[in-house]
């Protein structure tokens, strides 16, 4: 008789992770009853409903789901669930993320009367919020806003129990928390009450490219002492401290501790960290793209710079629709619709590996001049794959490690769940010399024995 493999068994839930996970789907239902009411003060009511549910629900099954389990990566039938392993839960997933960056983009700004059209419920049920925070009535990106640092709160804190055995994962993943929350979201909204332009000190040129656009500096210095503060601090941040910072710590300092689009990618996205593309075709892809996509943003500012110093006859209004068809393009579509909408099927890091020019500015430093790598030991190496399966940069992580070859890679991002996964302590994030980075510990080690006799 032929022998027959065992089919491995599907993943359970226990009735207390059920009943967590149903409180989830009410949240969304009160959510779509927030939608659907006409009466202002119920919306507000199914709104608060939908936000407390959702949180409630979402945190008690991370604690049952990994607080109360043993710390650790654990993988098991991550591919045979249908949210993780690109079944139907997860196209259902994509679909209503896809969905609703459409919908935010292009179907809901106001009409000048207040109403911001699919998500006019949504909007003004946190009308009192917004005034409280920011002095002014909500709008579809403060709506955004919230639900984008409620996620990485929430799916945060989930990390932090999923990670609790890794002291780095909890900075780390407590980093990108604090930084959401106070820089991305209560300091904009604060510099509104007081009657300040909004802005967002954790995103610098070129990846909030409009910072170090002429009509925006203009109107950022116009503005006074504070306004030219926030000038200041866009151009140190993007040509002083960012070579500075990533020649000692590589992109993670920015990529996995500070920025808003590595933090969701990180928290909400972890789930589908496994799902990146480690083939060839896939790193020929991110070459073709992401560094065009950087030279096109460095481009599109010079000749706005060059437009501006010579009175608009260089150019006319022809910059300005360049620079907005790229905000539509690349700014839009490629990193909300595809970069987020796209996490239950591509990976969480679609927009940061393919799309980003800051990615690629952070790259290129990292990989020519940091100090920044990831060190291997192949000869405790036991080719499980758990590094690679971990790596949402598309990094077959195993290749280095059965070499013993040091990761110096542009996309790495220095989560460090590669070493966070390995069960022989095979990968250590280090910040070492410029010297050797590019040289397997075999060679290192022989190097060393030279040097010694």
């Amino acid at each position: 008789m032929t022998p027959t493999l065992a089919t491995p068994p599907l993943p359970t839930s226990s009735p207390a992770e059920k009943l967590s996970l149903a409180a989830v789907a009410a949240g969304v239902l009160a959510l779509v009853l927030a939608l659907a009411d006409a009466d202002a003060a119920r919306q507000q009511t199914w709104l608060y409903l939908a936000l407390g549910l959702v949180s409630a629900g979402t945190l008690a099954w991370s604690w049952l789901k990994f607080g109360q389990k043993p710390a650790g990566v654990h993988q098991n039938n991550l591919w045979l669930r249908a949210s993780t392993g690109r079944g139907a839960v997860a196209w259902v997933t994509g679909l209503v993320l896809t969905g609703f960056y459409v919908v935010l983009y292009w179907y809901s700004g106001d009409d000048g009367r207040g109403n911001f059209g699919p998500l006019n419920n949504l909007v003004h049920g946190l009308d009192d919020f917004s005034q409280w925070l920011r002095a002014r009535p909500a709008d579809q990106w403060f709506l955004y806003g919230t639900f984008y640092t409620l996620a990485i709160l929430l799916m945060g804190t989930r990390a932090l129990w999923k990670y609790r055995h890794s002291r780095y994962q909890l900075i780390r993943t407590g980093s990108v928390m604090f930084f959401q929350l106070g820089f991305a979201f209560i300091i904009p909204g604060l510099l509104q009450f007081f009657q300040q332009p909004e802005f967002y000190f954790t995103y610098f040129w070129p990846l909030k490219y409009e910072y170090l656009f002429p009509g925006t500096v203009t109107g950022l210095v116009h503005n006074g002492g504070v306004g030219m503060f926030m000038v200041f601090w866009g151009a140190v941040m993007s040509f002083l401290a960012t070579p500075v910072l990533t020649y000692f710590y590589g992109k993670r300092w920015y990529c996995s501790w500070v920025c808003g689009c590595g933090g969701l990618a990180e928290t909400a996205g972890d789930p589908y960290r496994q799902l990146s593309d480690k083939s060839r075709a896939a790193w020929r892809w991110e070459v073709r793209l992401i560094y065009p996509i950087l030279g096109l943003i460095i481009a599109i500012t010079v000749l706005l710079w060059a437009n501006f110093a010579l009175n608009s006859t260089l150019l006319g209004e022809a910059g300005n629709v360049g620079a907005k068809w790229y905000g539509f393009a690349i700014g839009a579509v490629f990193s909300g619709v595809i970069g987020v909408g796209f996490y239950p099927i591509l990976g969480s890091r679609v927009w940061c590996r393919f799309g980003c020019p800051m990615a690629a500015y952070l790259g290129l430093l990292q990989k020519h001049f940091s100090r920044f790598r990831i060190s291997t030991n192949g000869g405790q190496c036991i080719s499980c794959g758990n590094c690679s399966n971990v790596c949402e940069m598309g990094i077959d992580v195993k290749q280095y490690a059965q070499r013993g070859a040091p990761i110096v890679r542009a996309s790495c991002v220095g989560c460090g769940l590669c070493s966070t996964a390995c069960p022989r302590g095979v990968l250590n994030l280090e910040n070492g010399p410029r010297e050797g980075r590019y040289q397997s510990s075999q060679l290192i080690h022989a190097d060393s024995l030279r040097i010694l006799s």
